[in-house]
């Protein structure tokens, strides 16, 4: 990202990436929330520093994902239960992927379940690598793919459910023999395939949805993909969005039905706006501004109606 912000909180459509993979895990019911972090880890515990119910955990040596989880040992200690692992800059996560992960991993018993993901263009993901039964075999990273493997398109976009049990007994046999010279969370599946353990995958998550953010690009890619479901969401509540190109809402606001938002409107996180208003041409509300129902507000700043 060349930042000196954490990546995760750079924002989406006005809230930190990292908020929207939290708020899918509270969706699915997860109790508990344990969040690793590294680099200026305490601009990230700041951001969340109202948010109850999270476990911070420090990874002062970033030596892979497999690594990323087993710090966390400490704080399971004594959980039995399912454990999702889930990457922070992932912020297209749905909850009903999650759920559909979940619900698969409680019908087939598995130790470790996935979300995949099936790419147009699979490059730079890890593959998914099945045996002739068409069960899961392994993971395999881009960067150590043989030639046959990179041309799979089914990917790893890292969404994992794991029996605790198993988790750290696979965890403390990795080993960091890769490219890399890391620990990847993605050989726990061969560990506990050659283990017997049950390991499976379910082709859950939508090409979109897989898309990561490594760089500014991907940033506002992701953004504007954001922007046009929050759009559509509130089109399907009665919202009238006369241009939705020129057009920007932020996760979090609010807008009462029969509305009309014009182009070149912008309606930041925390607005209230009422029902039958009309936003615009050029009109800015920013966030913790109420625009009482019935309200026209034009080629200004609605700042002034608090």
């Amino acid at each position: 990202m060349k930042s000196e912000l954490p990546k995760v909180l750079h924002e989406v459509c006005g809230q930190p990436m990292l908020t929207y993979v939290l708020d899918a895990c509270r969706e699915v019911g997860a109790e508990r929330i344990i969040v690793v972090v590294g680099h200026r880890r305490e601009l990230v515990m700041d951001a969340y520093c109202e948010s109850a119910g999270i476990t911070w955990v420090h990874q002062a040596e970033l030596n892979g994902t497999g690594h990323a989880v087993m710090v966390c040992e400490e704080a399971l200690a004594g959980f039995a239960g399912h454990v999702l692992v889930i990457a922070g800059d992932m912020p297209l996560i749905h909850s009903s992927t999650l759920a559909a992960l979940l619900e698969e991993h409680d019908r087939t018993g598995n130790s470790v379940t996935l979300a995949t993901s099936v790419l147009d263009d699979p490059h730079g993901y890890g593959r998914i690598v099945r045996d002739a039964g068409g069960s899961l075999a392994a993971i395999v990273e881009h960067k150590d793919c043989t030639p046959e493997q990179l041309a799979i398109r089914e990917v790893n976009p890292s969404y994992y459910c794991f029996d605790s049990e198993y988790l750290f007994a696979a965890l403390s046999r990795l080993t960091a023999d890769n490219s890399q010279g890391e620990y990847y969370i993605t050989d726990t599946v061969k560990i506990l395939r050659q283990d017997g353990s049950g390991a499976g995958a379910i082709p859950a998550v939508p090409q979109q949805d897989a898309m990561g953010i490594n760089s500014r690009a991907d940033l506002a890619q992701v953004n504007r993909v954001m922007q046009d479901r929050i759009q559509r969401y509130w089109m399907g509540c009665g919202v009238t969005i006369v241009d939705p190109r020129t057009t920007w809402i932020e996760h979090g606001a609010s807008i009462g039905r029969e509305t009309q938002v014009h182009p070149f409107s912008y309606v930041g996180s925390g607005a209230v706006v009422g029902e039958c208003c009309r936003l615009g041409p050029f009109t800015r509300t920013d966030g913790g501004v109420r625009v009482p129902p019935g309200s026209s507000v034009g080629g200004c700043s609605a700042g002034v109606l608090r």
